[in-house]
């Protein structure tokens, strides 16, 4: 067996054959490609019917963050966990890099800069994200349910500041549907959960995260 293949067991059979095994230096390319397309997407996104709320909102970005780090191979540890938060922030600000090319053209002129506020917050989201990217693939529950937490958190967070800011130009139909979605990632952490500690975690991280997130967006006006 080499570094490309893993061995597995056919079902029925007992027999066992080579399942390739994508390289990490692979993996980590295909997320990196992937937020530069995510980047790209959300342009067009923004011109699409139906589509430019959602191309608009930050919560789809942190997700997609969140699962390109998970195609990266992402691992826990005490080295991992830094690793995987310096690759959050990595993805997260390629994906403006795509947008703000893709933007530019398409005859949209847009800024790239460091005192962007969408530039700015892409470092502690992404980093969170990558720390959510670890703990969601953790043996212990109550990392999983706090991952799973803050995912909900975000996106419940993020839909109520939209309702309460921005609903009158864009409608509430997004943002109502974000929060659903939130709530049902925050039911899914609650539900899995094994333990009554992990529910706890769970629930706890939901709500003052979602307190946190819209609080957040409040104060610096985003």
């Amino acid at each position: 067996m080499n570094a490309r293949t893993a061995r597995s067991v056919v079902p029925g059979t007992g027999t066992r054959q080579l399942t390739p095994v994508v390289p990490p230096a692979a993996r980590v390319t295909m997320a990196l490609t992937g937020a530069l397309l995510a980047g790209v997407l959300t342009s067009f996104g923004q011109a699409a019917p139906g589509l430019s709320s959602v191309a608009n909102s930050a919560g789809p970005w942190f997700v997609v963050a969140v699962a390109l780090c998970v195609l990266a191979g992402v691992r826990a540890g005490r080295v991992a966990l830094p690793v995987a938060m310096v690759l959050g922030v990595v993805l997260l600000e390629l994906m403006h890099v795509g947008y703000w090319a893709t933007s530019n053209l398409r005859g949209f002129p847009d800024v790239l800069s460091i005192t962007n506020f969408w530039v700015l917050l892409g470092f502690p989201a992404g980093a969170l994200a990558g720390a959510v990217a670890v703990a969601v693939r953790a043996a212990d529950v109550r990392w999983r349910g706090a991952a799973l937490g803050a995912t909900a958190a975000v996106l419940v967070g993020e839909g109520v500041r939209a309702l309460l800011q921005v609903a009158d130009t864009t409608g509430p139909v997004t943002w109502v549907v974000e929060i659903a979605v939130g709530v049902a990632v925050l039911l899914v952490a609650v539900l899995t959960a094994r333990t009554a500690v992990g529910r706890v975690v769970a629930l706890g991280t939901g709500v003052l995260g979602t307190v946190g997130v819209l609080a957040a967006y409040l104060a610096l006006g985003g």
